[in-house]
């Protein structure tokens, strides 16, 4: 697994968080792009075919479990600001 996919410097901006959390579908993506790289790295499998050599694969139930997780999560936050 590369370093680069998983080191994302750069962080998402709040006022994309808020929106995706009330619900708007736009922001909701900004989020799953943001973390396609990551969920890509999490999603992979290896598999080794007949003769030994080794074979790399995003497993595609793997990858839309966590961008299911993902989405639900951030449908879940509670961002008021309050005290």
């Amino acid at each position: 697994m590369s370093k680069n996919i998983l080191k994302n410097t750069r962080l998402l901006p709040f006022h994309v968080i808020e929106t995706a959390a009330g619900g708007d579908v736009d922001a909701i993506n900004k989020v799953l792009k943001h973390y396609e790289g990551y969920i890509c790295a999490l999603s992979t499998r290896r598999l080794f075919d007949e003769d030994g050599n080794t074979h790399y694969f995003v497993d595609s139930e793997i990858q839309r479990t966590l961008e299911t997780k993902l989405i639900t999560k951030i449908l879940q936050l509670d961002i008021s600001m309050t005290g």
